[in-house]
């Protein structure tokens, strides 16, 4: 008879059992989601090609953008870039670059009459640093020559020192980079440049039998040197280009990243080049620098091809305390996934699950960022094509193409999730930007679009985590701390920063920097090393806002100072290793002919 009352309570206990998980599988979890807001936000800017009919090939190359605080008010303002006529162009007026302030409130404003910024130059994209350390952000615009530097006076305006500083590159410039080659405290400059296509070179290219005709590829035009400027101190800029052993004879630069490849506390560069070998330029400290891009393994596609390099960036998405690199590429090449393994890069493009997802795209625009707040770097990729009738040559591809957003899956996988997070759209993408629009503690993403309205995805993520944000003031070291190297340990997991605003194509991200913290709601530990070699550790009173780090005022750990040489943290390894290196990837490009979309499309 004891069995019965036993009987019951077990299937009530089954049916509790049964409740409880239903319940907690009806719990919502963190949900993605982008929403395309420019409109909305009162931004209407968009970009004009100039085309006039005969093709030439800057029209299909820009533009980009940056993101940055040009006023001071702890938001961030955004400035596009825009192009000029080319000949045969039958629109009026000159199409300017266009500067849109924060008011704060979701919404922005056009300021560029008021601040001055409205370059009418055939404009590429841009990038921002405080090359005079007094404190406000500065823009320099690079153009299809010559380029253009704004000073920021401080008062919401700008002035043009262009011929005073002396950068005014007069070649076709695509990206370029402020940094701190000689860690002198003064910010210097690089100039990727291009090709030397230009309305008077002008070459005809496609299928003249069936008079189908395209823009030109690089190949067909000679390459440009990069520039590289040594900051002076007084607002004077020096071609210090051989001086710095920066000698290039063979590439033609579309994007370029600054990033401490080596660990040994100077700055590096590495340049995505189009159909020829990346480079990779390392610092011997001094400024002076070597090209080692073959030796790391950074020249090559994993097929020893030169791919069309086109946006670049740095991050460390493994968590091994090594920056990592992404380079965006053309259809059928796929984009690169370079992971650091102490001096030497293993391509992981097949086996991270972004090579085989962008074999049909053609990737400009790339970018690592935390978008959904879980402390691992998720990737974005800008995508649209180059030929307008692409289609003519190869039905499969379009010239509008869907941006695509990468989550880490923490096995040094990554799914993508852009058609259910609100990047269904197809367009013509270019340059990208990510920074906290709206100070919600969540990023957002900003793209260019050629001949197109720009792009504001705002991030409406709900169930994601906690968040911590800092801002760099330095004293000895550049004023934004830029090169700075910041290593946060919460919840057991160990998460490496360095500052940089100059990533994926022709464009600038904020310079603040954004930790994801999941679940966690306290930070163990804060240290940043500066570039003037100063390692010190910050408190942090909570998680969820922003603070502001000024060098020199933390407590100073020089017992630490060689950390930054090493590689991961001791006690920790990088994610998906199983605590061990995981340092072969099987991964190899599909088997048969090679069908880059380019093939046919020559003189």
């Amino acid at each position: 008879m004891s069995s019965i009352p036993m009987r019951v309570v077990g299937a009530a206990g089954i049916l509790m059992a049964l409740s409880a998980g239903m319940m907690t599988a009806q719990q919502p979890g963190p949900v993605i989601r982008f929403e395309e807001s420019a409109t909305a936000m009162g931004v209407t800017f968009r970009h004009e090609t100039g085309a006039g009919g005969e093709l030439v090939m800057q029209e299909t190359m820009g533009s980009g953008l940056s993101l940055l605080d040009y006023d001071g008010d702890g938001d961030l303002d955004i400035y596009f870039i825009n192009s000029a006529p080319m000949p045969g162009w039958p629109g009026e007026g000159k199409p300017a670059n266009a500067l849109y302030a924060n008011n704060g409130d979701g919404t922005f404003t056009d300021v560029t009459a008021r601040a001055g910024v409205g370059d009418t130059g055939y404009g590429q994209g841009s990038t921002v640093g405080d090359y005079d350390n007094d404190g406000d952000p500065d823009i320099y615009v690079m153009n299809h020559g010559p380029n253009v530097l704004y000073r920021n006076n401080g008062d919401g305006t700008f002035t043009d020192v262009t011929e005073e500083a002396g950068v005014g590159d007069p070649a076709w410039s695509s990206s370029a980079v402020f940094f701190d080659a000689d860690a002198d405290g003064d910010l210097d400059l690089f100039v990727a440049n291009y090709c030397d296509a230009s309305p008077e070179n002008n070459k005809w290219c496609g299928r003249k039998g069936k008079e189908w005709r395209a823009y030109c590829t690089p190949q067909v035009y000679t390459m440009t040197p990069d520039t590289f400027y040594r900051n002076q101190g007084n607002g004077r800029f020096t071609d210090a280009t051989l001086e710095a052993g920066i000698v290039d004879r063979t590439g033609k630069g579309l994007g370029v990243v600054s990033f401490d490849y080596d660990h040994d506390g100077d700055i590096d560069l590495h340049v995505a080049n189009d159909s020829t070998p990346n480079q990779l330029w390392r610092n011997d400290g001094t400024g002076h620098f070597r090209e080692v891009g073959l030796l790391a393994g950074i020249a090559y596609s994993e097929d020893g091809r030169s791919e069309a390099g086109m946006g670049t960036d740095a991050g460390d998405y493994d968590g091994d305390g090594r920056q990592d690199l992404l380079v965006a590429n053309l259809d059928y090449e796929t984009n690169s996934v370079l992971r650091n393994m102490g001096g030497t890069f293993l391509h992981m493009g097949y086996t991270s699950g972004l090579g085989a997802l962008s074999l049909g795209r053609v990737g400009f625009g790339i970018n690592w960022l935390d978008a959904d707040n879980d402390g691992q770097l998720d990737v974005f990729v800008a995508n649209g094509h180059i030929i307008k009738n692409i289609r003519m040559y190869n039905d499969t591809l379009s010239y509008a193409q869907t941006n695509q957003l990468f989550i880490n899956q923490l096995d040094l996988t990554f799914k993508e999730v852009g058609k259910t997070s609100g990047f269904e759209l197809p367009n013509v993408a270019r340059g990208s930007a990510v920074g906290d629009l709206n100070g919600d503690g969540l990023l957002d993403i900003v793209v260019s679009r050629n001949g197109g309205s720009a792009g504001i995805y705002m991030n409406r993520s709900s169930g994601l985590g906690h968040w911590l944000r800092l801002r760099l003031k330095g004293t000895r070291s550049n004023r934004d701390g830029y090169g700075s190297l910041l290593v946060l340990k919460a919840g057991g997991r160990v998460q490496t920063r360095e500052v940089r605003v100059t990533r994926s194509y022709q464009s600038s991200s904020e310079a603040t920097v954004h930790f994801g913290l999941g679940e966690v709601e306290k930070v163990d530990d804060l240290t940043v090393t500066w570039l003037s070699g100063l390692q010190e550790s910050f408190e942090t009173p909570g998680v969820d806002r922003v603070l502001t780090l000024v060098e020199g005022t933390g407590q100073k750990l020089v017992e630490k100072k060689a950390l930054r040489r090493g590689g991961p943290a001791k006690g920790t390894a990088p994610i998906g290793s199983g605590g061990k290196d995981r340092s072969a990837d099987s991964s190899t490009l599909p088997s048969g002919k090679r069908l880059a979309s380019r093939e046919g499309i020559k003189p």
